[in-house]
């Protein structure tokens, strides 16, 4: 298995946890929406002013679906992941 094959495979487990968080919600849709929001809110936020704090995210395909499926904690993990 090469690394892309992986990451790959990876993606679509953590898509497939949050389908299942989200139709377990009592109201599915507004949650689901309301979660891709945020996270898009915070990708835009960070990287508009995130060069005040020295963590600007690049606006690329990767950063935008996943703060759509993640929501805003995996913004901020980018933001761990960019001091480490």
């Amino acid at each position: 298995m090469n690394t892309e094959t992986i990451f790959l495979i990876a993606c679509a487990v953590v898509v497939l946890i949050m389908i299942t968080y989200y139709s377990k919600r009592q109201k599915r849709f507004s949650t689901a929406i309301f979660g891709m929001l945020t996270g898009l809110t915070a990708l835009i936020l960070v990287n508009r002013y995130g060069g005040i704090i020295n963590a600007d995210l690049p606006l690329n395909v990767f950063n935008i679906c996943g703060s759509a499926v993640l929501g805003v904690p995996f913004v901020a993990c980018l933001v761990i992941i960019k001091y480490i």
